[in-house]
Formats: structure tokens, sequence, C-alpha cells
């Protein structure tokens, strides 16, 4: 079997090379243990709880899915809607939660609600009424809460009591699940927190009915009845949460706060419980301090931006002691501050990793955009990652996990001191060769990748694979991201991907270069990179240009065919927003603003009307089930070309969404987009 089937098959199989790659770490207080996912075998696909010892580097299996499960799994439609959020396409235990002591943990597998004592290694089923979603055990590991049916809930460990503390008071309202955008668009996944003791918890109320209605059909399937789901449009109305404090006997004590957006709760024994709001424009962020026992809140910091604020990640939060760890903007930089004093420079703070008394770690980059490495910030700030790559860590006592990506090893290394946590992820049968390089005026990041054994001299049609848009980054200094593309340079293309503006990790003025234009600078950049790449490497036949991308990758696709034919030849859109006013909230109005305020700046970065433009090849692609980016889109703008009388080609995936699992449709996707390519630019 020739590389140009296998690879595609290999990697729809391997769910993109994550199959079997452990994932999900977590450390003991006292730096002696490291939890983390992993298949029990090199042959299984369902994710077990694993611990290692990190004073002998033994690895123990403490919960198997395949022994506690005799049934296939059966998920709860509120945990499917939770993974397609996630973008979780795992099998077995996906998620799990310590105690503070790390002597229990909890996990849900089909629904159903499991602990494990991690001294001994025993899992046991706790029972319950189903459909368990996002189980956590307190921090003291007495007993454990969970949401099924929108209804937070508690398990007793000692006597297996299971009571409802919250449940819902209308037809549209849950308990302790986050709401569609926090999960989408805010990296927010959950909806309740427990106090440090275990006594109480603060929980969201989400009321879905202000929310419009939107309906997902299945026209394969036409007795089948459309889902409903409630899609908060840009301009349209968002569930309203609401937050409470809930102790073990059902009371409540109401949060007296009022807020557009809920960023995040921190709720840790460094102080008050923690509140991030921000308010419909983003412009305004707010961290309120709450007194459990009255609902009271006290306003501790406010942030403002002309612009807008990003949602942060890991902070804000308190250090044990006391202070206040964020995340701000120092000029163009966003810098680490830890209560009055801001301690980095020359850093792009990305993530705040883990916070001590006398330090706290962050991911950050310098002044490579492509690398992201852990600094230990405190008294002085020290790097921990020394290869060049992509790493992220976590920390517990004295124990730090580092987790690295380089750009001349497949997969994720991670190490624990000496010892290095195998993977059993398949190793691919190709090997990404990546030339990174800084292209044009605006030093663009970007990556040529060429035909393994291409001969120079040898003119070569040109495919841009970008994301291209805000918020998310393809040009990195790591092997995996640049798999696929480098499978598509073997079928006979020069791939160039790139890194325009909006992209994170080089400072604020970059990433708002895009307020109210996707269309004009996201698509100029990746003109510019095209152009410089051509000037850097003389192969580029810059007659033969071809461009894919998936949602927003898409969206820049068929804007590039439709605005710039004189540069794109042929276009793949896979899920493309085509009318921003479709798209959501919190995403859409950050960038674009309100569209009743601004509705020219929709009308000028939507594509509906330029249909009548379409010179070029273009192939879209969309999955029926997409709940994030609905099919309307695609079918608006197929619409809108066939009245303007432009042939293009539509490939509807029926019971696909966002994320493409399926196997057989991930593999033939790859192999049907090379043959569209290589069609239009014959």
């Amino acid at each position: 079997m020739g590389n140009d089937i296998s690879f595609p098959r290999q990697q729809a199989r391997t769910q993109r090379f994550t199959v079997g790659a452990p994932r999900t770490f977590a450390v003991s207080a006292d730096g002696g243990r490291v939890f983390f996912l992993r298949p029990a075998t090199a042959t299984s696909r369902a994710n077990g709880l694993w611990e290692l010892n990190t004073a002998t580097g033994v690895e123990r299996l403490l919960a198997d899915p395949a022994a506690l499960l005799t049934d296939p799994e059966d998920l709860p439609a509120e945990e499917k809607a939770r993974r397609e959020r996630t973008r979780e396409s795992g099998a077995g235990i996906v998620g799990y939660a310590l105690s503070r002591d790390a002597k229990v943990a909890s996990f849900a597998l089909s629904g159903r609600l499991f602990v494990v004592d991690l001294l001994n290694g025993e899992a046991r089923e706790l029972p319950t009424g189903g459909g368990v979603v996002d189980p956590r055990v307190d921090p003291t590991g007495e007993r454990v809460a969970y949401v099924s049916r929108g209804t937070l809930r508690v398990v007793e460990l000692s006597s297996g009591e299971d009571f409802a503390v919250a449940e819902p008071d209308g037809e549209d309202v849950t308990f302790g699940l986050a709401e569609f955008i926090a999960a989408e668009e805010m990296s927010r996944y959950r909806g309740y927190w427990w106090e440090p003791d275990g006594k109480r918890l603060i929980a969201a109320r989400v009321n879905n009915s202000p929310v419009q209605r939107w309906y997902i059909a299945d026209p394969a399937n036409p007795g089948t009845a459309a889902t409903e789901i409630a899609y908060p449009a840009a301009g349209t109305a968002n569930a309203t949460v609401s937050l409470h404090v809930v102790s073990l006997d059902a009371t409540f004590v109401p949060v007296l706060l009022e807020f557009d957006y809920l960023n995040d709760v921190h709720w840790s024994s460094g102080g008050a419980p923690l509140i991030t709001t921000q308010t419909r424009d983003q412009r305004t962020r707010r961290i309120h301090a709450l007194a459990p026992d009255t609902g009271a809140v006290t306003e501790i910091a406010v942030e403002t931006d002309p612009v807008w604020l990003e949602v942060t990640d890991g902070a804000p939060a308190w250090t044990p002691d006391g202070r206040l760890v964020r995340i701000v903007g120092s000029g163009d930089e966003y810098a680490l501050q830890v209560g009055d004093d801001v301690l980095t420079s020359g850093l792009q703070v990305r993530r705040v990793l883990d916070i001590a008394d006398d330090s706290v770690l962050v991911a950050a980059s310098a002044e490579d955009p492509t690398q992201t490495h852990v600094y230990s910030v405190g008294a002085r700030t020290e790097r921990l990652s020394t290869e060049d790559g992509v790493h992220s860590a976590l920390r517990g006592g004295d124990t730090v996990v580092l987790i690295s990506s380089t750009l001349d090893r497949f997969g994720a290394k991670v190490t624990v001191g000496d010892h290095e946590i195998e993977s059993y992820a398949e190793t691919p049968v190709l090997k990404a060769a990546p030339r990174m390089l800084t292209l044009g005026e605006r030093s663009i990041r970007a990556a040529l990748l060429l035909p393994s054994g291409h001969v120079p001299g040898t003119k070569l049609p040109v495919l841009m694979d970008p994301y291209g848009g805000p918020h998310a980054q393809r040009v990195m200094s790591a092997q995996n991201v640049f798999l696929a593309s480098q499978w598509l340079a073997d079928q006979g293309f020069a791939v160039v991907v790139a890194d325009g503006r909006g992209t994170p990790g080089r400072g604020l003025a970059w990433e708002r270069a895009i307020a109210y234009d996707f269309a004009g600078a996201t698509l100029e950049d990746q003109v510019d990179a095209l152009q410089a790449a051509a000037a850097v490497e003389p192969d580029l036949d810059l007659t033969r240009v071809a461009i894919r991308g998936w949602s927003y990758g898409g969206y820049l696709s068929a804007l590039a065919v439709l605005r710039r034919p004189d540069v794109f030849h042929a276009g793949i859109a896979g899920a493309p927003v085509t009318d921003w006013r479709l798209y959501d909230t919190h995403y859409t109005e950050r960038y674009l603003g309100h569209p009743d305020d601004k509705p020219e700046v929709y009308d000028s970065n939507s594509l509906i009307a330029d249909a009548d433009k379409l010179s070029r090849p273009l192939m879209i692609i969309h999955g029926l089930a997409d709940d994030n980016v609905v099919a309307a889109h695609t079918l608006r703008l197929s619409n809108a070309l066939l009245a303007a009388g432009r042939p293009h080609t539509v490939l509807p995936l029926s019971g696909v969404t966002h994320m493409t699992p399926q196997e057989q449709v991930a593999e033939n996707l790859l192999l049907l987009q090379v043959d569209f390519l290589k069609q239009a630019l014959a």
C-alpha cells in the first residue's frame, strides 16, 4: 500500500495520532505521584487511569474501562454535547478529578459514576440514576458531585447516599453545566466549583429560554426528527447565567452579581472565591471576591480596553498566601502580574500553569512565536524547557511534569525527572520536514513543505494550508502539526502554512490588527506570505496556486478565490463561515462588533454578496450535523452561487459534526481534496 493511501488511513484511524498518547496529567501535592490517561495496552483505544511513582519510576494501571464496562459505551446527550465543545474524540476515561490528598479519583464511563482508591488501586461504581456528566470528587475526598439531566447531585462515598442539591426550576434551566458560549469560546467547560472543605459548591444556573432555537436535520434519514439547539448567533440573546452558593442540604445563597459573560470561578484556600466576568462588548473585565455566606461581592480589579480583552487561561487566581495572579496587558505584551507587581518582561505569557507561594509556572513565547516555553517566575525568571519547541508543564511539590514537542521528533515527550512516560501512539509512516520561514515586511511566520525527494529546479503548484484566523496558531515548532501538510506536499505540491495577523503569541497589536477587518487583514497576509515564499523558493509556481482550510480556514479559502482570483486559482472551503451573522455572539462580536451597531462590517466581511465574483474552481465541504458552524453557511453560499450561475462543488457529509471524527470520512476527505486540486490546477 502506497503512502498516498496509507497515511490518510493511518491518520484517520489514530484520530490524528492521538490514540495511545499519554494525556490529562495531574500531580499529587507532595509530588510523589503523577496521574495520567492512556490506554491499558498498545492495541487498546479506550483510555484508562494510570499512576506513576516519581521515586521508583513504576507505572500502575488504576482503572481499565475494559474491566469496568461489559457493554459498549452509551454516552448521555449532555456528554456528547460537552465532547463536541471540547473537541474530545477519545474513548474510555476522558477526564477525572482528584481529592486534595490524591487518595480518591472520580470519573464517568458511559454515563455511570466511578471512583478509585488511589492507594490500593480499587475502582468501584457508585449507583446513580445514570446520565452522569462531569463528576468531581470534593477536595476532602468524602463525596462526589456530578450533573445528570441538568440537576447537580452529590454522592456520599461512605454511605452511597445520592441526593440533589440544585434542581432545574424550568424546562430550559440547568445547574452545574457550562453554557454553549462558555464551552465553545471561553474554554470554560464546567459549571460548578467545590469549596475547599467540601461543604458547599458554587453552581452556575443556566437558563437557555432567551436563546433562539435552530434545528439541525439529518436529510439522509428523513424519518428522524430534527434536533433542536439553542444557538446564540451574533446580535441575538445569550443564555442567562447566574451563580448560587449551594450547601449539601440544598440551601441556596444567590450570588448578588449580574453580568453578561461569566469567564471563570476560582475557589481555593488562598482567599475568597473569585468570580471573573466580561461585558458583552468584551472591553471590560471585572474580578470580584465573593462572601459565600451572604452572596455579596466586592470588586477587587477592573480591566478595560478600547478593542477587546482576552479570556486568560489559568488566571485570575490566588497564590496560597493570598496574592492575586493575573495575565495583563503591559505595553504590547501579555505579562504576568502577582499582587501589584508585573513580573515578566520580554515574554508573551499564554497560560498560567501552576501557582505556588514562591513562584508561578507559565507557558510563554519570547522572540519566536512558533515556540512556547515553560518559565518559573518568582524572585527571578528561569526557563525550564531547554529544547526548541512547544512545551507545557504542571507541578506538584518539587515535581515538574514537562510535556515537550519538537520539530525533529514525532509526538509529545513527557518527562518526570529522569523518567519518560511511554506513549502507545502509532508512529506516522512519514516525517514532516517543514522549512520555517519569516516572510515579508510584517515578518509573517510560515512553514514551507516540499515533496520528499524534490529535485530543485522542478516547478511545483502551490497549496496554501492555513487556519489564518484569530485565537489559533498553525505554525509551531512541533512535528505533528505538519504531518497532513507534508502528505499533501508529497502528492506534488509546495505547501505553505502561514500565520498572519490575529494569531496568538505576537502581542496585543498583532492580534488586534484584525478588528472589524477579517476579510482584509487575514487575506492580505496570506497573499503576502505566498509572494514572499516564492521569492525565497523559486520552485513555487505562482500560476498554479490553491488554498484549503477548515472552519475559519474554510472561510479564508472561499474568500481567497472570490476576492483574489488573480492570486488563487482553486479553493477548498471546509465548514466555512460565510455569513458572520450566523456565527456565535462571543467570538463574532469580539472581532466585528455588534451587528446592529456595525452592519456594514458584517456585510464587508461576509461572502454571500460575493457569489457572482466566483471565477475559480471551489469545493465546499460541510458536515450536516455541525452545531458550531451550521450547514446553513454552506447552503446559503451555494444558493447564491447557483443564482449567479457560478459552477462549484458541494460535498455534504451526512451525520458529520465540526470534528469529522469518522474514520472513513476523514480518510476519504483527504483523498478527494487532492483529486480536486490536481484537476483544478491542471
